[in-house]
This record gives C-alpha cells, sequence and structure tokens, in this order.
C-alpha cells in the first residue's frame, strides 16, 4: 500500500492523535506503529508552488501588457488602429474570450489534476470578456452615461459561463459585477450625487452585503447552486464588513471634504455599529458552528478594535507607548490563538 503523503503540520497533528490514542489504550503499541508507518511528510508543497506560480505568470502578464502599451512602438501602432471600429475590437475580443474558454474546458476535461493552470486560463477568458463588453458599450454609446447596463450585461454572462463550467471563479466575478452594478446604477439614477435615498456609497453597500449574504444563507439551506452558495454567502459578508468598516470611520457623509470638517468623536456610533456587527455575526458562527460567520466576525471585531485605537489614541499617546501597547495586544493575541490552535 501506497503511503499517504501530508504536510509537516497534518504529520503533526497525526502523530499527536496516535500517541493519544495509544496513551489512553485505544489502539496497542503495534497498530500505532502501523498508523504511523502508513503516512510520509511530503518534501515540497508542490500545490502550493503551483498556485503562486500561475498567479506570478498572471500578474506578469499583466504588467507585460502594461509595459507594451507604454511602449513608443506600441503607441504608434495603436494609433494607427486608432480608426478601428468598436464592434470589430469587440467581437475578436470575444473570439478569443470563447477560445479560451473552450480551450480551458478541454484541458479540465483531459487534464483534471491541472487544476490551476485550468482556472488561470478561463481566467484569460473573463478578461477577455470584459474586454468584449466594454467595447461593445463604447460602440452602442448614445451619449447617455448609463454604462451601469455593461455591469448587468457582464452579471449574466459571467453566470451563465459560471454554471457550464462549473467554475467558482467566474461566479465570483458574476457578483463582482453585481456589485459594480448596484453601485453604477444607483448613482446613475441620482445623477451622480453623493446620496441615494439618503444613502452614501458605503451605507449602500452595507445593505447590498447583507442582502447577498441572506440570499447565501438561503441558498444553502435550500441546497440550491450547489458548489455557488458558499461563495455567495461569503462575497455577501465580504461585500457587509468591507462597507459597515468604512462607513465606521467616514460615517454618512457625502465628501472628503465633509468629513474633514468633522471630528471624529461624532462618529463613534458607527464604530459601535460596526464593532456589534461583528459581535453578533461571531456570536452566531459560534452558536450555529457556522466557521464562515465565526472568522469574518474574529477578524472584523479586530480589524474595527485596532482602527478605533489608531483613530483615537494616535495623536494623545506617546509613539513608543503607542506601539509597545500595540505589540503587547498583538503578542497576547498570538498566545490565545497558538493555545486554541494546539487544541484543536
Amino acid at each position: 500500500m501506497k503511503n499517504l503523503n501530508v504536510d509537516k503540520q497534518e504529520a503533526q497533528f497525526l502523530d499527536e492523535t496516535i500517541s493519544y490514542w495509544e496513551k489512553e489504550g485505544l489502539i496497542d503499541q503495534e497498530k500505532a506503529a502501523g498508523l504511523r508507518s502508513s503516512y510520509e511528510v511530503k518534501q515540497f508543497d508542490w500545490r502550493r508552488l503551483a498556485q503562486y506560480s500561475f498567479w506570478i505568470a498572471l500578474a506578469c502578464g499583466l504588467i507585460a501588457v502594461a509595459s507594451l502599451v507604454i511602449n513608443d512602438a506600441i503607441i504608434n501602432l495603436l494609433q494607427s488602429l486608432y480608426n478601428t471600429p468598436d464592434v470589430l475590437i469587440s467581437a475578436i475580443a470575444a473570439g478569443i474570450a470563447v477560445w479560451m474558454y473552450y480551450y480551458g474546458q478541454r484541458q479540465k476535461r483531459k487534464y483534471p489534476e491541472r487544476l490551476f493552470s485550468n482556472e488561470a486560463t478561463l481566467f484569460s477568458g473573463v478578461l477577455f470578456t470584459a474586454i468584449s463588453i466594454a467595447f461593445l458599450g463604447k460602440a452602442l454609446d448614445n451619449g447617455s452615461g448609463h454604462f451601469s447596463t455593461l455591469f448587468l450585461l457582464s452579471v449574466f454572462i459571467y453566470g451563465i459561463l459560471a454554471w457550464k463550467f462549473q467554475s467558482k471563479l467566474i461566479w465570483a466575478f458574476a457578483l463582482i459585477s453585481l456589485g459594480s452594478w448596484f453601485g453604477t446604477e444607483t448613482g446613475y439614477q441620482t445623477n451622480w450625487s453623493n446620496y441615494f435615498l439618503g444613502l452614501n456609497y458605503p451605507l449602500r453597500f452595507v445593505v447590498f452585503g447583507a442582502v447577498l449574504t441572506a440570499v447565501g444563507l438561503i441558498l444553502e439551506k435550500l441546497k440550491k447552486l450547489e458548489g455557488f452558495n458558499t461563495l455567495t454567502y461569503i462575497m455577501g459578508l465580504f461585500y457587509f464588513f468591507i462597507s459597515i468598516w468604512i462607513l465606521s470611520i467616514f460615517g454618512n457623509l457625502g465628501t472628503i471634504e465633509d468629513w474633514l470638517k468633522t471630528s471624529q468623536i461624532s462618529l463613534v456610533y458607527w464604530g459601535i455599529l460596526s464593532s456589534g456587527a461583528a459581535l453578533l455575526v461571531m456570536l452566531y458562527g459560534l452558536k450555529q458552528k457556522d466557521e464562515i460567520a465565526r472568522e469574518f466576525g474574529i477578524t472584523f471585531l479586530l480589524i474595527n478594535i485596532y482602527t478605533r485605537y489608531f483613530e483615537y489614541m494616535w495623536d494623545r499617546t506617546d509613539k513608543a507607548i503607542f506601539f509597545g501597547i500595540l505589540a503587547v495586544s498583538f503578542w497576547l493575541i498570538g498566545r490565545k490563538a497558538e493555545k486554541i490552535w494546539n487544541v484543536k
């Protein structure tokens, strides 16, 4: 029988578990030795290297494209193609995107173990889809400035593609496009004023994130959109907590100028609201054994505490004392996290 390859931390956990079973008399010494010999520590985490390599490859590809764009020769070429119809550029980008999706899906069926390279190919298709939609919108633009419809179109396109290819990556882009549509549509409806129904942008997205989180929870309970429901739930919480954290800093103010004229202490109730929301989500996660809610709640509760600390103590505390308190607090958090990790 081939030995199981595990990470160093997994091997440590298995060693401690087997030792505990042996000490408690649940298994004998011979059985314990047999279990220990059934696995071995990986010499190198090739999976993580593959993941990071593809991320770096995509980033370098984007940098290469950006470098080409600022190259004089490329700029001259682009200038010569200035009169190329936007519809044609859209069609070419769409054709490349279709090929990327086809090639990525074929590779996925042929080489399912190439997880990251297949996802990278699909990601390239997503980028060319965005380019195609952007130039299509430019071609159809009638000067109304109602470009939020392009984001709505992206939602449907990415949603269908995600369902077709069963890709969580594309589904994430569908949800990002949905958020982009919500933001731009509410802006368009108010002629790009600072408020929509009395809500500034962060407060609008608090509502949007709460609704998306509720949809994700409902889908999970109904077992609908299997594979996408959890991602919807996570994206909803992400929208909600990022927005309410920004709200805790700027409040329901419309401009930076208004914020600069307002004392932070007058916005303290937004900080209390943000911390309270994080605490409630954390308690919900603990009660329902919902790890996602628990981790979001704990993370943003800490973020809120340290944000308030920087807001109210930065100008009032000697810097040596300020960073000394930070050092001690992080050390205590680290010790507590270490104890919890050891228990697990």
